[in-house]
């Protein structure tokens, strides 16, 4: 299978940075993800669906969330380690990770996805029927 080709930034280098750096928060759900020195700053959500599964149904998917490596060109074209789908026995969730300004209002552009005083991650954890 090809290498994911980064698609998202001016080059490889910011594709790569910020991939890292999704990477490092989804690994530790938003609580003291530390890249470079810096805190990645965000938070982790859960939507109705996600929250009405069984706590061990929830338990198992979070940890696959946490553990999820299993990226390819279909489920990451941009290769920017930003959406995953985990399942256990029946159930399947999709997560997602976002990146909005300081105050979680707007988007932020190349130079502010890179900086982590400028961007604030959020991850959602969701079912497909929710999507």
């Amino acid at each position: 299978m090809p290498a994911v080709q980064p698609a998202y930034g001016p080059d490889a280098a910011t594709t790569a940075c910020i991939a890292t750096q999704n990477d490092i928060f989804r690994r530790s759900l938003g609580c003291a993800a530390i890249w470079n020195g810096q805190l990645l700053r965000g938070q982790a959500v859960s939507t109705p669906g996600f929250r009405a599964l069984s706590e061990v149904e929830q338990a198992g998917l979070i940890r696959g969330v946490i553990g999820f490596g299993s990226f390819t060109e279909e489920n990451d074209p941009w290769g920017l380690h930003d959406f995953g789908i985990v399942a256990l026995g029946a159930a399947r969730i999709f997560w997602k990770l976002d990146l909005y300004d300081p105050d979680y209002c707007f988007g932020v552009d190349l130079a502010a996805a890179v900086d982590p005083a400028q961007v604030r991650r959020v991850l959602t954890l969701y079912l497909p029927s929710e999507h």
